[in-house]
Order: C-alpha cells, then structure tokens, then sequence
C-alpha cells in the first residue's frame, strides 16, 4: 500500500501533535449550526428539531447558541434556515466575533463582511443595538450579504462598498472585526483521492495586503478600541508576521483571547523570523483539537 500523502509538510515543527492533525484532513468537515437569538431561543429551537427527528449536540459548554448537527445533510433546506433561526457556520468563524466581545450599543466596523456570518453574528451578540458597518469590496457579494442580514433579523447593519485597506478615516469605531483574504489552508480535507492542496502563488501578495488592512483596521479604531484580526489559514506570514508588522508599526497590544475551547497559542518565531514575545496571546486552531476549519486570530488593543 502506497503511503499516504504528507499534507503541509511545512508546517511540522509548528504543529503539535502532527500525525493527528495529518489524520484530521482526511475527515469531511462536521456540520455546525449557529442559533440566532434574534429570532428564537436555543430552547425552543431544540424542541422544534427533536419533534422531526434531529439531534443537535452543543459544540460548547460555554456557548448555548453553538451546535453540531451530525444528522443534518443540507442545513439550508430546514424551514428554521429560511426563517432566520439558524445559521450553518465553521465553529471556527464563530468563535471570531464571540472572542471579539463587542457591547451593546457599540460602534463596530466588518471591514470584509461577506457572506455575512460574522457581521450577522455581532448583531446577535449586541442585541441590535448600536450600529455595524458590514463593508465588502465586490459588489456581487452585497446581494448575498444583505440577504443574510435580512434572513438573520439584523436591524442595525449598514452596507458600504470600501477596499477594506483604503476604508475612509472620516470615523472611529469601538471594534474592527478584520477577517482577511488569505491562502485559505485551513479550509482544506482531503476526503477524496483527486484533493489536492496546492499553495496558492500569491502568498506574497497577500501578506502584503493584510498588513495594510490591518493597519488601516488599527488606524481606524478609537482610543482604547479593539481590532480583531483573523485568517482562516496556518501560514506565519499570513497571521504571526501581519500582526508584528502592526506592533511595529502602532502603538498595539495584544490582548487575551479566552473562549474555553482548545488552541494554540501564537508563535514567537518562524524560520528565520523572531517576533514579539506578546504574539503568545493569538490563537491558533488545528483541526486535531478542534474539529472546524483551521484559524487563527489575535485581539489587538489600542493604547489611550
């Protein structure tokens, strides 16, 4: 029998526990459903799904709004998908607007919101309150947007169409919630012979990109704001060294992600590269301790 193929050899060093995470993108992603809590509560929700049939699990003791639902194929064919009661989601990409811990009432800026999961999920958690900026590049993706924050009962969205990186400095935000365009690595399984990962050319590119998102990002918060600054990737350049560059370049910190489920802390070096000991406090997911897309992400405060 043929070996099996080693997927982001790379990255051996940096990942614990290598051979599981190898093991892990050979599972088909699992289906994880976010409640929405302006339509429904959990509760009746729960009751609504075991009167068809359908078992959900909580995905966390912490969060009563985070499900798996192994026995649901098609999640957006449910009439509660229609309705507005859930949302098909990476736990992953949840757990980015849980750890950016917006207030009611807060000024916050999406600077790439579509599909708009995470936009739609920070309206949740600030109860439609205040107001959020959903700012998405292409208008192509506006239509699908707008259709989730509608879907999704949000009442206190606006749409603008800005590159995120040249986003107008007329106005200051409490929280910036920047999901960048990444090398995408963490959206990866191998669950068919014919899957193939192949790094994309323009990783360069890229994170040069992210370090002018995230400096306008910064820039773009108040005093004493926050910057949430998230990939869906394990690449050091893409997440680490963007976040370095930041603290190079801004008076930054980075504060303490607490969610109560399995990461990684951030690295302090990569190859060649040594980074700022503070990096510790970004987290880093693997598909090995936590069953969802690879992510990483880094709350980032503003000095004042």
């Amino acid at each position: 029998m043929a070996p099996k193929e080693v997927i982001f050899e790379g990255y051996r060093e940096i990942i614990p526990e290598f051979s599981l995470f190898q093991e892990s993108l050979r599972r088909p992603f699992p289906k994880h459903l976010r409640v929405n809590r302006l339509m429904i509560e959990p509760a009746d929700l729960l009751r609504f799904f075991e009167s068809k049939g359908i078992a959900l699990r909580r995905s966390s003791e912490k969060y009563d709004t985070l499900y798996l639902a192994p026995g649901l194929e098609f999640p957006g064919n449910q009439l509660e998908y229609y309705l507005g009661y859930i949302h098909p989601q990476a736990l992953t990409s949840c757990l980015a607007s849980l750890a950016i811990s917006t207030r009611e009432g807060s000024y916050v800026l999406d600077m790439c919101a579509a599909p708009g999961g995470k936009t739609s999920h920070v309206a949740q958690l600030m109860k439609n309150t205040g107001l959020i900026v959903a700012n998405e590049l292409y208008p192509s993706r506006h239509i699908p947007l707008g259709h989730t924050l509608d879907r999704m009962g949000v009442l206190n969205a606006i749409i603008t169409g800005y590159q995120a990186q040249q986003f107008p400095l007329k106005e200051r935000f409490d929280y910036v919630l920047a999901d960048v365009p990444c090398s995408g690595e963490g959206r990866f399984r191998k669950t068919e012979d014919t899957a193939d990962y192949r790094k994309p050319k323009e990783v360069t590119w890229l994170s040069e990109l992210q370090k002018k998102i995230i400096l306008r990002g910064f820039d773009l918060l108040k005093e004493g704001g926050q910057l949430l600054y998230a990939t869906c990737t394990y690449n050091p350049e893409e997440n680490e060294s963007v976040v370095n560059f930041l603290l190079d370049q801004r008076e930054a910190e980075l504060l303490p992600i607490e969610l109560g489920l399995d990461y990684e802390p951030g690295l302090v070096e990569w190859k060649d590269e040594k980074y700022y000991k503070q990096l510790k406090k970004g987290a880093r997911f693997y598909p090995h301790r936590l069953d969802s897309v690879g992510f990483f992400m880094a709350r980032i405060g503003k000095r004042g």
